[in-house]
């Protein structure tokens, strides 16, 4: 893998500090639509469960999953579905032909149609109490309770802010497009060959100026109030020609209150892996320089 890993620049929107904004939670019209059950949606759900590209799981997709994917294709998110790109633990990502108004998110540059990435996420079989514990003390989760709907779905809508943020701030990150109860419309990373490689596939050519574009990112990231919290050269994507950050949904607020033990742990994480391409770093390196940068970023 060659490249100078170019830096996406920050928005021109003021870059976001550690405010934060309550993430609501509560029913959709997903669930709306699955509860009225009328004749479209569930000739829609007879269509999806019987095409052979988008083989599906009774433990992905109940009724309101339906719904939500129903809901996207309603308002222009997804026109048509493609087939599965990963299956996970917690949740599935297939491919899928944006709408219109995914092609309006992503601009020109993807087509009036682009392919998208429809992450969608169990809501019976996903680790809700590992969820938990970078929800729980999260400040735009205060109330949430134990109920494993609820979990799921705050995760999401976190996953969601998240990366929004992140772009904000100014890392590349998987574009946002929309969310819709346990669903996940974003930019997809990939090429006729399939996804884009993670920096764990391939070999990295100069990883000097990698590392110091992954450090710059997650500064960045901090100084936008957040700590990726499981950052590692398996969620670091090598594409057209730039480093991409993904994964985000565990990422928390500088307010929780195991932050400082996600932090340290990216660090010697991203620090290990650079080590061993030849760099000369390490975790407490790597945390003092992300600290410093924050306390002249207060400064100034």
């Amino acid at each position: 893998m060659t490249g100078d890993f170019g830096l996406v620049a920050p928005a021109e929107a003021e870059t976001p500090g550690d405010e934060w904004e309550e993430i609501d939670y509560a029913d959709t019209d997903a669930d709306r639509i699955a509860r009225k059950r009328d004749r479209e949606f569930s000739e829609f759900r007879e269509r999806i469960k019987n095409t052979e590209q988008f083989k599906v799981e009774a433990s992905v997709f109940d009724d309101a999953t339906y719904g939500a994917l129903y809901k996207l294709v309603q308002d222009g998110q997804i026109a048509a579905f493609g087939g599965p790109l990963s299956t996970g633990k917690e949740a599935n990502v297939y491919t899928a032909l944006g709408g219109e108004q995914a092609g309006e998110v992503l601009g020109d540059a993807h087509g009036d149609q682009p392919e998208v990435a429809v992450k969608v996420y169990r809501i019976n079989a996903s680790d809700f109490k590992d969820m938990r514990e970078y929800l729980q003390g999260d400040p735009r989760f205060e109330g949430l309770g134990h109920n494993k709907k609820d979990v799921v779905l705050a995760w999401v809508r976190k996953e969601f802010a998240n990366l929004k943020r992140a772009k904000k701030a100014g890392l590349r990150v998987p574009e946002p497009i929309a969310v819709e109860r346990n669903v996940l419309v974003m930019e997809y990373l990939g090429t006729e060959e399939g996804r884009a490689k993670r920096l764990s596939e391939v070999h990295i050519e100069n990883p000097e100026t990698a590392y110091e574009v992954v450090r710059e990112y997650m500064c960045r990231l901090f100084n936008a109030g957040l700590v990726h919290g499981d950052l590692s050269e398996y969620n670091i994507i090598f594409y057209e020609g730039q480093l991409v950050i993904i994964d985000l949904g565990q990422a928390v607020t500088i307010h929780h209150p195991n932050y400082d033990e996600f932090l340290q742990r990216d660090c010697e994480n991203v620090a290990n892996f650079f080590a061993r391409q030849g760099v000369d770093t390490d975790g407490d390196q790597l945390r003092a320089f992300i600290e410093a940068q924050a306390e002249t970023t207060d400064e100034a």
